[in-house]
């Protein structure tokens, strides 16, 4: 795998131990092109980095060592960890996002991004569960890489977490108690942002960020029967 350098100076100085990292969080640019997301993440005003960039090439730019802390995930929680710069590998995929004109992601931009993923899991012992999208760590504000990115490519190579399609052929009658239970799969599967007991407007984003991934053709904010029976096989096969 070939790997360019195209440092960014956004990142914090103090080096950080290998076994703090814990997750890999994946992103997309969303801007215009690839000339202005590496603009942008060189640009010391902007405050925003990642450590690696594909773009839909396939070639893949290094901006920020490993043992750095890049500047990706923003205000974030997923299962016990918070701000999660600290702990994760950024990678952003070159793509115009939802803002610019929101893109299939390339055949070769999946490749490359399998191939470095397997690599930082085996290197950082990352588990599955903790290789997660933007939207996953950070409900509230971001969409990335959204309902186009094709989590079923990653979960064929164990990154990520998946489903059995037979499970969909079982049906759950759908009622108040099965909202409340669906909000206790998401806090058990690793979401955070949201009261377990208690609903709140905004918990409609939650429930579109758990959708865009696991069923996105259908990203409706509606906890339907096919939404809950995902959350559960989730919840019971989760390995925290």
């Amino acid at each position: 795998m070939i790997i360019k350098n195209q440092y960014s100076p956004n990142f914090s100085k103090k080096i950080r131990k290998s076994k703090d990292i814990k997750l890999i969080v994946i992103h997309y640019t969303g801007m215009q092109s690839r000339i202005a997301s590496i603009k942008r993440l060189k640009n010391i005003r902007s405050k925003v980095s990642c450590h690696y960039l594909l773009d839909r090439k396939g070639q893949t730019l290094k901006m920020v060592n490993e043992n750095k802390v890049a500047w990706h995930a923003g205000k974030s929680k997923w299962k016990k960890f918070t701000n999660l710069n600290k702990y994760s590998i950024g990678i952003e995929l070159v793509n115009k996002g939802h803002n610019f004109g929101y893109e299939k992601f390339t055949n070769l931009q999946i490749k490359r991004l399998i191939e470095l993923c397997l690599k930082l899991k085996k290197k950082y012992k990352i588990k599955p569960s903790n290789i997660v999208g933007h939207s996953d760590i950070a409900p509230f504000r971001k969409k990335d890489p959204g309902e186009k990115f094709p989590w079923t490519k990653l979960e064929k190579n164990n990154l990520g977490i998946s489903y059995k399609k037979s499970i969909l052929k079982t049906k759950q009658l759908m009622n108040k108690q099965t909202e409340k239970l669906f909000f206790r799969n998401l806090h058990k599967i690793g979401y955070r942002y949201f009261n377990i007991n208690r609903r709140n407007k905004n918990d409609i984003f939650l429930v579109k960020a758990f959708q865009r991934r696991f069923t996105p053709n259908r990203i409706t904010g509606l906890i339907d029967q096919k939404t809950y029976i995902i959350s559960q096989f989730l919840a019971k096969n989760s390995k925290n």
